[in-house]
C-alpha cells in the first residue's frame, strides 16, 4: 500500500424525507443561493420540498446549469450571487449542478474571471456549499472535484474546490429519472471505480475488495433497476454506490488511472455525448490497448466481478473485456463511436489536443495523444 493522507469532511444525510432536514443544517443567518438545472425538480416534487424546508431563510434562485456545466452559464450565477451578497450555496440536482456550484463557490470570492480558476485547476477560497442530490453518478456530493466546460473553445477541464458541508440523499427522488440518465449514471459510477482499481495487483487487498464490492453491486442491481426504477432499496444501493465510488475511500494507498475519463471529457466537449456514455465507449478500448500493462488486474476483475475463471491468460482478458462491454450494452448504451456518428475527424482532434498539451495520462503516464488515438480506434 502506498503512503496517503485522507480526510473527507462531508456530512452525508441519507434516507426518506431527509430534504426536510435542510433547515436544521444551514445556519439561520445565511443568505442562500439555490442552484438548479432544468425544470425536472418542479415535476418530481423536490423543488417544493426544498422551498418548504427553507421557508424561513433568505433565498435566491439560479436556474439553468446545464449538463457538463459551462463557464458561460456559471459567470451569470456568480454575478447574481455577488449582487445578492449570498454567503451559502445549495446545489439541487445531479453532478453537473453540483460541479457548477463548486466553481460558483470559488468565483463568488474571486475578482477576476472564474475561467482563470478552472485553468489554474483549483481554489481553496470558497463560499460554503451543500447539496441535495437528484441524480446519482459523479460522486460530486461527497468530493471536492468538478469538471467545467467552455462552449466557446470546446474545452473541458477538472477543477477542485472545497468539499460540500453536507449532502442530502433521498432515493425516492430518483424514481422519475429517465432510463438513459440512470444508465449513464451507472456507467459513470462503474468507471469511477475502475479508474481506481484497474491498475496494479497487490497494492491493497482491502481496497481491491472494497472496489470489487461496488462493481459487483452495480452488476447485480443494474438489470433489476431497468425492470423497476421505483424500488427504494435498489435505488438506495445505486445512490450509495455512486457516492462511495468517488469520495476517496477506495483510492486510499492505491494507484489510479484516469485516462478513460480524460478521453471521455474530450468526446463530450467535441461531440456533446453524455459523460457516462463516453466512458462506456472508451473503457473497452482502454482495456484492449493497455491489456499488457493491466492484464493481471483484468484477470482478477474478471474472476471476482464476472466469474471468469477458465481459459488461457489472453482468453480470460478477452472474456473480461467482452463482459464489461456487454454490461454497458445491457444498460442500453452503445459502445462504438460509429454508433454515435463520431468519426476520424474527432479522433484526430483529440490526438492533436493531447499532443499539443504534451499530456500523459494514466498510470505511469502510459497514455499520450498517440495512445489515446489508438484507444479510440479500437472502439471506432
Amino acid at each position: 500500500m502506498n503512503n496517503f493522507s485522507f480526510q473527507n469532511p462531508t456530512k452525508l444525510i441519507m434516507g426518506r424525507g431527509t430534504i426536510a432536514e435542510l433547515g436544521k443544517e444551514i445556519p439561520a443567518s445565511k443568505k442562500v443561493m439555490i442552484t438548479f438545472g432544468g425544470g425536472s425538480v418542479k415535476k418530481n416534487g423536490v423543488y417544493d420540498q426544498v422551498k418548504a424546508a427553507l421557508k424561513d431563510f433568505r433565498t435566491v434562485e439560479f436556474w439553468g446549469i446545464e449538463p457538463n456545466p459551462a463557464i458561460e452559464t456559471l459567470r451569470k450565477a456568480i454575478a447574481l450571487g455577488k449582487e445578492e451578497k449570498v454567503d451559502f450555496l445549495l446545489a439541487v440536482g445531479g453532478g453537473s449542478v453540483i460541479d457548477g456550484t463548486k466553481l460558483i463557490s470559488a468565483g463568488l470570492l474571486y475578482e477576476g474571471d472564474a475561467w482563470d480558476l478552472v485553468k489554474k485547476g483549483s481554489s481553496a477560497l470558497t463560499v460554503p456549499l451543500a447539496t441535495v442530490l437528484t441524480l446519482p453518478a459523479t460522486g460530486s456530493e461527497m468530493n471536492n472535484g468538478a469538471v467545467i466546460s467552455c462552449h466557446e473553445t470546446k474545452e473541458k477541464y477538472p477543477f477542485y474546490a472545497n468539499f460540500p458541508v453536507f449532502s442530502i440523499l433521498d432515493p425516492q427522488v430518483t424514481f422519475t429519472l429517465p432510463a438513459h440518465q440512470i444508465a449513464c449514471g451507472i456507467a459513470d459510477t462503474f468507471v469511477h471505480v475502475i479508474e481506481q482499481y484497474l491498475t496494479k495487483t497487490g497494492e491493497s487487498r482491502l481496497m481491491d475488495r472494497w472496489a470489487e464490492s461496488i462493481l459487483q453491486t452495480l452488476v447485480e442491481i443494474a438489470p433489476k433497476i431497468r425492470e423497476n426504477k421505483e424500488d427504494y432499496q435498489l435505488m438506495a444501493d445505486f445512490m450509495m454506490s455512486a457516492t462511495m465510488a468517488l469520495n476517496g475511500f477506495i483510492a486510499m494507498g492505491v494507484s489510479q488511472d484516469w485516462s478513460t475519463h480524460m478521453i471521455g471529457h474530450e468526446l463530450t466537449a467535441l461531440a456533446g455525448l453524455t459523460h457516462g456514455h463516453t466512458l462506456a465507449i472508451v473503457l473497452p478500448g482502454t482495456m484492449q490497448v493497455l491489456r499488457k500493462e493491466k492484464g493481471d488486474k483484468i484477470i482478477q476483475m474478471g474472476e471476482r466481478v464476472f466469474g471468469v475463471t477458465e481459459g488461457t491468460h489472453d482468453e480470460r482478458i478477452d472474456e473480461t473485456i467482452r463482459r464489461t462491454e456487454d454490461f454497458f450494452r445491457a444498460l442500453g448504451l452503445t459502445t462504438r463511436l460509429g454508433e454515435e456518428h463520431i468519426g476520424m475527424e474527432i479522433v484526430d482532434e483529440i490526438e492533436r489536443r493531447f499532443t499539443e498539451r504534451d499530456v500523459h495520462f494514466g498510470e505511469d503516464g502510459l497514455v499520450d495523444g498517440k495512445t489515446a488515438k489508438e484507444i479510440l480506434m479500437k472502439v471506432l
